[in-house]
């Protein structure tokens, strides 16, 4: 079914592309979240005109994404956790712990932007990439501590 995207689905495409996908998905994820619409001949024209538009949408937030990596390029993050010895933790520090930390910094940023390739279970200080765009990355310095 060839559909033309309204938002960036990640590994599909990216808004304004003419996509082709089962119908199944479509029907049951794509157009009920309005992500996209049906690639009808009076859809197709209107495409340019969406693609503009588009354009102006993701001008505005790559900008505001590249503010808020130099913003967190100086943000430093804190975390206390049982351990026990070898400095191994009881649980781990995962995607949403870091998400909540940095909502208390004041910095609202979505959990499925943080990626970490495997959820942290030592003690130590790491780096932590965040996709803010597409194009937009930034990293947060965090610090894992032995709770007393």
């Amino acid at each position: 079914m060839l559909l033309i995207l309204q938002e960036d689905v990640e590994k599909l495409g990216t808004r304004g592309q003419l996509v082709d996908v089962a119908a199944g998905y479509a029907r049951n994820f794509l157009l009920p979240r309005k992500l996209a619409i049906e690639a009808t001949p009076g859809n197709m024209k209107r495409l340019e005109k969406m693609r503009a538009a588009f354009a102006k949408k993701e001008a505005v937030e790559k900008g505001d994404a590249q503010k808020l990596a130099e913003l967190l390029t100086s943000v430093s993050i804190t975390l206390t956790r049982k351990a026990g010895e070898n400095d191994q933790l009881f649980g781990s520090v995962t995607s949403s712990d870091i998400s909540e930390a940095l909502a208390a910094q004041g910095y609202n940023i979505e959990k499925r932007k943080i990626t970490l390739a495997d959820p942290i279970k030592v003690l130590g200080e790491f780096e932590i990439p965040i996709k803010l765009h597409r194009e937009v990355s930034a990293t947060v310095k965090l610090t894992v501590k032995k709770e007393e």
